[in-house]
């Protein structure tokens, strides 16, 4: 994963729990990096390692501290200079979801080893969708499910989210079934 993510996750931390809660982490998933450079690739591992370790020393479980990175990434993007290109995929909740694929592939662009996730949007009727998501990488549904409470903050929707079919019990794919209203 680039450095953006992992400072991203540096940035959580610090901001909600301090710094030195951040070098305890770092210490326990023994990262020895002072600062991640956004525009650089790091081995998954890595950041595998620094949210178990940030589950281990905040007292959350590995599922919990990906939600709150999914939710906390949405903002840190838009205030990392992202915010331009997160306009451009939609105006609302179900028009964000439906170009997820195509904002990737923008992000690509200046991020030339990038492995994005693919998004298929389902609509089930008006207030109601399903979001297919589709990765190489094993264990990040529920920073999806952070990701889509983030992404319903910033178009102001009301949110209701299940996930019905999970890739870590043998589906082909993890389902998220997604109930709104537009304010």
């Amino acid at each position: 994963m680039y450095g953006l993510v992992n400072k991203a996750i540096e940035e959580m931390v610090c901001s909600r729990f301090g710094e030195e809660t951040w070098e305890t982490i770092k210490e326990k998933a023994d990262v020895d990096i002072d600062f991640f450079m956004t525009m650089e690739a790091y081995p998954d591992d890595l950041t595998h390692r620094l949210v178990h370790s940030a589950s281990e020393v905040l007292g959350m479980s590995p599922d919990e501290v990906l939600q709150a990175f999914g939710e906390y990434w949405v903002i840190y993007t838009a205030s990392e200079g992202y915010a331009q290109i997160l306009d451009l995929a939609g105006d609302n909740l179900r028009e964000f979801l439906a170009n997820l694929d195509n904002l990737h592939a923008r992000v690509g662009l200046n991020f030339p080893q990038l492995q994005p996730p693919s998004f298929q949007c389902t609509d089930n009727s008006e207030n109601s969708m399903e979001l297919h998501y589709y990765s190489h990488r094993q264990g990040l549904a529920p920073m999806v499910k952070g990701l889509l409470k983030g992404l319903a903050c910033r178009f102001q929707t009301e949110v209701e989210i299940e996930q019905t079919s999970d890739r870590t019990q043998g589906a082909d794919n993890d389902v998220f079934s997604i109930h709104y209203k537009s304010n």
